[in-house]
């Protein structure tokens, strides 16, 4: 009888210890439901701040070439205006009149011309360099013993870049 009560305790107590692992094998699968969630919404966290950090440097970007060319529009209009005040300045004048009015445009020139310097506006070297189709554009090719093959021989009408960026490229004659 007595053995028949201990069976009798040790079977209540392995249905207790069962019923107690249920409980918590349910909290188990809870746990590992909750910590799948935590991850996703620390993966998702983390790709939100590396999509903002991608968006501020793309922004910053943008705000450095804005103020970089900011004058781009302004300086591809006064190009031409530039073109003409060489073109008047080849000129042969008579008289002394006419000199002290050539010279009261060179100095306008050379005014003008350190404005546009101060913005990053340089004349694009030509004559003697190698023709590069970046900076030059090429109306005519020519045959000169006295220059290799590939080298800017004449230039026609003047290239002008903006700090690194080609507003004109410079027309001119290359060598075969």
């Amino acid at each position: 009888m007595e053995e028949n009560k201990q069976e009798g305790i040790v079977e209540e107590e392995l249905d207790q210890n069962e019923a107690e692992q249920e409980p918590a094998e349910e909290s188990n699968g809870e746990l590992e439901q909750l910590r799948q969630e935590k991850e996703e919404i620390n993966n998702r966290l983390l790709r939100l701040q590396a999509d903002y950090d991608n968006f501020r440097r793309r922004t910053q970007k943008e705000k450095e070439s804005d103020r970089k060319y900011r004058s781009q529009s302004l300086v591809e209009e006064l190009v031409p205006v530039l073109d003409n005040f060489d073109r008047a300045l080849q000129v042969e004048v008579d008289g002394e009149a006419a000199e002290k009015f050539a010279e009261g445009m060179k100095m306008v020139y050379q005014q003008f011309k350190a404005a546009l310097d101060k913005e990053g506006v340089e004349e694009i070297p030509a004559v003697g360099e190698e023709f590069d189709p970046h900076l030059h554009q090429a109306i005519m090719q020519v045959e000169d013993e006295n220059y290799d093959s590939n080298i800017v021989v004449e230039e026609l009408q003047k290239g002008y870049r903006l700090k690194d960026r080609v507003i004109r490229p410079s027309m001119v004659k290359v060598n075969q």
